[in-house]
């Protein structure tokens, strides 16, 4: 029997050979490779106390995905221009923190479309690709502009939104594999649907902002999953204290259970002991 605790943050994700994804549990300074657990009976408990991800206090209840409150209203990453981008207003003199903006919102990234419960526009910070996608559970994705900044990657985000949704319906990604799409083409159909918007854009900006990819090829990905679940059921921490079943799959930052799933990164900053 093996046991390790501490604070629960999102599993670490890599591709492995294969294009397999390749998954760790970080408990505080602890973790263990998840992949190998696959069959196993795995036990997760919550022990009932949640700390601040950023200031480390304690919060009788976690705010914008891990934070204490008085965090959750001070920092720029719990601002809603983090989530919605096209809303950036640092240029404006007026983002709560400049130095972490520059740092990562004033940083090239990629718009990219993917396929995890069907076809979706979405964005990331160059660095992260391909964490992103595997942390949505996409099975297929394609880089298809580098831009120079959030706020202008959430720009081209919010024009293809026109065509393509920027969402991912978790239930069905957990149910099985999206049917595959040629994503190249869904890329070049978007561009000449979009054609006089993007041009409109890069005479905004500049061309060398705004870049259009056409020739990225499209990286596949592999999960570990022994059987999907026919009807999704979740856990809660914050209902059930101990989540414990025989580990069918990693998808996403989920972890499937024969019991139910549950949302690893959802509970950012619960103390929770692993026993496998």
């Amino acid at each position: 029997m093996s046991t390790i605790s501490g604070q629960l943050t999102k599993m670490d994700v890599k591709l492995a050979a294969g294009n397999q994804a390749d998954y760790s549990m970080r408990l505080g300074e602890q973790s263990m490779a998840m992949n190998p657990l696959l069959g196993q009976m795995v036990t997760l408990r919550f022990q009932g106390q949640i700390n601040c991800v950023h200031c480390q206090r304690l919060t009788k209840k976690s705010f914008s995905g891990g934070f204490c409150y008085p965090c959750s209203q001070r920092l720029a990453q719990c601002d809603m221009c983090f989530l919605k981008p096209e809303l950036c207003h640092f240029e404006q003199g007026t983002c709560r923190e400049p130095e972490w903006g520059e740092a990562v919102c004033m940083q090239d990234h990629i718009v990219y479309l993917a396929n995890s419960s069907g076809l979706k526009v979405g964005i990331t910070r160059l660095n992260q690709v391909p964490t992103r996608w595997i942390d949505q559970g996409a099975t297929q994705a394609i880089p298809i502009f580098r831009v120079s900044s959030r706020y202008q990657s959430g720009l081209v985000e919010v024009m293809f939104k026109e065509w393509v949704s920027d969402r991912t319906d978790w239930r069905k990604m957990l149910k099985g594999d999206a049917e595959p799409l040629d994503l190249a083409a869904e890329r070049d159909r978007l561009f000449a649907e979009a054609e006089t918007s993007i041009n409109d854009l890069q005479q905004q900006f500049g061309e060398a902002a705004i870049t259009q990819l056409p020739a990225e090829p499209e990286q596949q990905i592999q999960y570990p999953v022994l059987e999907y679940p026919k009807k999704v059921s979740s856990f809660n921490f914050d209902k059930t204290a101990e989540v414990s079943g025989q580990l069918e799959g990693i998808k996403g930052q989920y972890l499937i259970f024969d019991t139910g799933v549950i949302n690893i990164r959802k509970f950012s900053g619960y103390q929770v002991e692993m026993v496998v």
